[in-house]
């Protein structure tokens, strides 16, 4: 029996969240650039994506290129933002026809001009779809985003917007990238590393985590199915004792 059969349709992770890591060792164990593991990565994108759309995952958020990526050699960079640009293109006619929408977090305007482009035009052509929301992390970095959020609502304070003893987790979280998506559910992290990056430190307070072993080009629908299950077997319990759930 395959994990999907064996997955509750009733008790589905509303958002899942994936730091697609590995993309580089992968490529170095073929004697290749790291950018082949980029280009293969797409394939797993398409894997998970599909995943999500097959069982009913309304959000999948995934870890693109972090702030930190920027300190990486110019080449790389050059070639995953022409991956970018290439997917995008390739993959516009799919969002429609799948009723998928594009989103981002993180700060856009740090990418090469014909990225913003392509997505904004992306985005734009997207905007009404509601089958899935996909978002694109993109040269993000959740650290920045609090302090983002905290500056925004300093701004709304001393505006006279916003009075100081008015402020509390709603507040914040309306300040966040990610205000108009829920928090993720469940987490999944590929290469072995356990360690989340830098990645939604406010939203994954109480999310489940899965580490893979296995590198990024090696992601399957199946092992979105196989966390999906696992992280069906736990106990979310928000600070509460298992007699109250």
């Amino acid at each position: 029996m395959s994990f999907k059969q064996k997955i509750n349709p009733k008790a589905l992770p509303q958002h899942v969240a994936i730091i697609m890591d590995g993309n580089g060792r992968w490529a170095k164990g073929f004697g290749k650039l790291r950018i082949f593991g980029h280009q293969n990565g797409v394939t797993a994108v398409r894997e998970a994506l599909e995943g999500c759309i097959e069982i009913g995952v309304p959000y999948l958020t995934l870890y693109a290129f972090s702030s930190e990526n920027w300190n990486r050699p110019k080449m790389e960079i050059n070639a995953l933002m022409e991956l970018l640009v290439d997917t995008l293109a390739k993959e516009t006619k799919t969002f429609l026809e799948n009723n998928i929408r594009l989103n981002t977090i993180g700060n856009i305007s740090d990418l090469p001009q014909n990225c913003q482009t392509k997505l904004e035009d992306t985005i734009a052509l997207t905007k009404n779809n509601s089958r899935c929301v996909l978002t694109l992390a993109l040269s993000y970095g959740s650290r920045t985003e609090i302090i983002d959020a905290t500056k925004s609502i300093a701004k709304q304070v001393a505006e006279g917007k916003l009075n100081v003893e008015d402020i509390n987790e709603q507040t914040f979280r309306d300040n966040l990238y990610t205000s108009e998506i829920p928090d993720p559910d469940l987490m999944i992290r590929t290469s072995g590393e356990q360690r989340i990056s830098n990645y939604l430190l406010y939203q994954m307070a109480y999310t489940e985590f899965c580490f893979l072993q296995k590198m990024w080009p090696e992601f399957t629908r199946e092992d979105l199915f196989e966390a999906i299950y696992n992280y069906q077997q736990r106990e979310r319990r928000f600070g509460k004792t298992s007699e109250q759930l």
